[in-house]
C-alpha cells in the first residue's frame, strides 16, 4: 500500500516536525476530498505501528450546498462509504453562517478554520492535522510572493495558542501523485465537490507555470522545496 520510498518521506516529516507525541488527540480535518481520506487513512494505518499511542477524532464541516434536485449522490452518503472502508466514525458539524459577508473561497477557508478550532477545544483535541502535501506548499509559496508580496508558505507543523494546539501536516514530504496512488491502491475515492466557487483560479494558474516549470527544468521541484529550509537571510531585502 505504502512504496518504502513513501512511507520513509511520512516518516521523516513527522520525525523532523514532532508531529506525533503519546497520547496525542489528533482531529482530522476530513473535507472528502482525497488528500484528507488518504491522511486520515495513513494516520490510522500508521496508528498500528508507531512507537507512540494517539486517538484519532475524524470531523467533516458540512457546507449544506448539496440539494436533492442534482443529479450525484449526496456528499454525505459518498463519505460516509469512505468511512466505512477507512473503519472509522466520522463527526459531521454543519458550517456557520457567514453572518451577511459575500460567500468566497477565502470567506469560506477561513470561517471554516475556526470552526475546526473550536471542534478541538470540544473533543479536547491538541493537534489539527490537515492533508497538506509537497505540491500544496510549493504552490502556496508563489500564490503569496505573486498575490500577497511576501515569501511565506503553509508549514508542516504550526504551534498556536501558545503552544495549546499544534496544525499538523503528516503528507508534507510526498507529492501529489504519491497520495492518488496510495488512494488507488487502498480503494478510497473522492467525494464530489458542489460548490459553485470550486476552482481556485489563482491556484489553477500556479500549478500549470510550475507543471511547465519542472517539465523544462529536470529537478526543479526537488531544488525549489529545498529552498524552503534554505532562506539565506543576509541576502534578502
Amino acid at each position: 500500500m505504502l512504496s518504502a520510498q513513501t512511507n520513509k518521506r511520512i516518516g521523516q516529516a513527522m520525525c523532523d516536525y514532532s508531529m506525533l507525541d503519546d497520547g496525542d488527540h489528533v482531529l482530522v480535518a476530513v473535507s472528502g476530498g482525497i488528500d484528507s481520506l488518504v491522511l486520515l487513512w495513513l494516520l490510522q494505518y500508521w496508528q498500528k505501528k508507531a512507537p507512540v499511542s494517539y486517538e484519532l477524532h475524524a470531523v467533516h464541516i458540512d457546507m449544506d450546498i448539496w440539494s436533492p434536485e442534482m443529479a450525484e449522490p449526496s456528499p454525505l452518503l459518498s463519505l460516509a462509504q469512505q468511512m466505512r472502508l477507512i473503519g472509522l466514525e466520522l463527526h459531521v458539524e454543519k458550517s456557520l453562517p457567514l453572518a451577511g459577508e459575500l460567500r468566497s473561497c477565502f470567506s469560506c477557508s477561513k470561517l471554516r478554520r475556526k470552526q475546526l478550532f473550536d471542534l478541538a477545544s470540544r473533543f479536547k483535541c491538541n493537534k489539527i492535522a490537515f492533508g497538506h502535501h509537497r505540491d500544496d506548499l510549493l504552490e502556496t509559496l508563489f500564490l503569496n510572493m505573486f498575490y500577497s508580496g511576501n515569501i511565506s508558505t503553509m508549514v508542516p507543523r504550526q504551534d498556536l495558542f501558545e503552544g495549546r494546539l499544534a496544525v499538523i501536516r503528516p503528507l508534507a514530504y510526498i507529492e501529489k501523485q504519491e497520495v492518488v496512488k496510495i488512494a488507488e491502491d487502498v480503494g478510497l475515492c473522492a467525494v464530489g465537490n458542489f460548490c459553485p466557487l470550486a476552482g481556485d483560479t489563482r491556484r489553477e494558474e500556479i500549478q500549470n507555470m510550475l507543471e511547465s516549470i519542472y517539465a523544462r527544468i529536470p529537478g526543479a521541484k526537488a531544488s525549489l522545496f529545498a529552498s524552503m529550509k534554505n532562506v539565506r537571510e543576509g541576502y534578502m531585502l
